[in-house]
């Protein structure tokens, strides 16, 4: 972020991961078996010729996401240990709000986990301070090189995308039917949006609400700005690019419906948690529509089976939806095991009975081969997430990741804009306190 947040200044390195193996038989075999590529990183537990067995090690793992992630991910971690016996792991896993403030004290602590999962939107802060250790040597030939890129600063590979994704919006289908209105279409635009929510409103029991007041999502207010034909409000080279009349207008429009029941309230809005299996209020069945990522479709279809649909995010002159990765692995730069962290990370996106077990917990998987072998038995809303993916794909705005310096931003989007839908402020004066902090985080950033 432009503006030296304490957390970031706190952070000296993100430490500790992977536990180096000793030296194995040089001929063992590789017990991945023929899942693995013959040529990925031989990671056996054998001794061969009275060569020395790998030592024992035990490697914090950390992810965000739903239960449904969860349990996957644990599973695959079991199954990777049941191969590699010397390697067992130590888990920890959260709902998204507050992951990487966690991350960020557990860092300045030296106390960070040993594998971490990571964001588009702070990988170039965290590689720019020499935090992440470069992943090249992994194998990535069956992965589209345009989203290999996404995880590369400075032409080095310190993310491996887990998942290809697309921003759009999850509703769900059961009660939409059940309310005898029109099922949100592919293309649909802002007004169509608002729309819908006025008239499903108008037939929900009281205390459920058609849509989520976005006024405080930083993710969907880009969303709004791009579709305008505005560009995006923080630019690739960190300028803050906010535009005033269309921030007045999306926080104006959310306030309309605010006052109208359409929306959440204020108080109810501030306790909704993205993922988290009781604190979402699309799981919990209290709001009826809210922005989603494909990734997330299997963590809906968890909640409820066959009720939950998805549709493109709502557009104006443009689109207003995106393709990104999901989210990536990333290994320490400090770490005195680097090539055994990238040993579980090439298994994780290339061994196929690790990929069965996984399913899209984490969106699309990002090898080829694998998708192909996955592909007889994807669910329903897995199909609906490579749906959603591929009517995302033709129009879709190009993804611009948080510039360096920038990726505490949504939180200073939040405060500001938490203060707006508690009427404490104006959206002239929330544009002004944010455009105040933008050139703080620009300074910062350049200096």
């Amino acid at each position: 972020m432009k503006r030296k947040s304490a957390k970031w200044s706190a952070i000296v390195l993100i430490c500790c991961l992977f536990l180096l193996t000793a030296a194995c038989g040089g001929g063992g075999a590789n017990q991945q078996g023929a899942e693995q590529k013959p040529e990925a990183p031989a990671n056996t537990n054998e001794t061969n010729g009275g060569d020395k067995a790998p030592e024992n090690v035990k490697l914090r793992i950390v992810w965000w996401g739903s239960q449904e992630r969860h349990d996957a991910t644990l599973k695959a971690l079991e199954l990777y240990t049941s191969k590699f016996p010397h390697v067992t792991f130590d888990p920890e896993y959260s709902g998204w709000d507050g992951y990487f403030d966690k991350l960020a004290v557990q860092s300045a602590s030296k106390n960070a986990p040993d594998i971490i999962q990571m964001d588009a939107a702070f990988l170039s802060d965290y590689a720019k301070r020499s935090l992440l250790a470069d992943l090249t040597g992994i194998h990535t030939d069956d992965v589209d090189a345009s989203l290999l890129d996404t995880g590369k600063v400075d032409g080095k590979l310190y993310a491996m995308p887990l998942g290809n994704n697309a921003y759009g919006m999850a509703y769900n289908r059961d009660f939409t039917e059940k309310l005898g209105i029109d099922l949100p279409q592919y293309g649909w635009t802002w007004d169509d949006y608002f729309k819908y929510g006025t008239v499903a409103q108008a037939k929900l029991e009281k205390g459920k609400y058609a849509l989520l007041d976005s006024t405080i999502d930083w993710v969907s207010y880009i969303s709004y700005q791009q579709s305008k034909g505005k560009g995006d409000p923080i630019t690739p080279d960190g300028k803050f690019n906010i535009d005033k009349d269309t921030f007045v207008e999306f926080a104006g429009k959310f306030a309309e419906l605010r006052q109208a029941g359409v929306v959440t309230p204020a108080e109810i809005t501030v306790t909704h948690k993205f993922g988290d299996a009781k604190g979402d209020l699309a799981f919990t069945e209290n709001v009826l529509i809210r922005r989603a990522f494909a990734a997330e479709l299997s963590s809906f279809e968890g909640t409820k089976p066959g009720a939950f649909a998805a549709v493109t995010a709502p557009r104006a002159e443009q689109s207003g939806a995106y393709l990104k990765p999901s989210m990536f692995w990333s290994a320490s730069a400090n770490s005195k095991h680097v090539e055994e962290a990238k040993k579980f990370i090439d298994w994780f996106i290339n061994d196929t009975e690790a990929a069965e077990v996984l399913g899209t917990s984490r969106g699309v998987p990002v090898s080829n081969k694998v998708l192909e072998h996955l592909n007889p038995k994807f669910s329903d809303m897995d199909k609906k997430a490579i749906e959603l993916i591929q009517q995302t794909s033709p129009d879709a705005q190009p993804f611009v990741a948080a510039p360096k310096g920038w990726s505490n931003f949504e939180n200073e989007y939040r405060k500001v804009t938490e203060a707006l839908i508690f009427n404490q402020i104006n959206a002239e004066t929330a544009y002004e306190q944010l455009a105040k902090i933008g050139k703080e985080y620009e300074e910062s950033s350049n200096s």
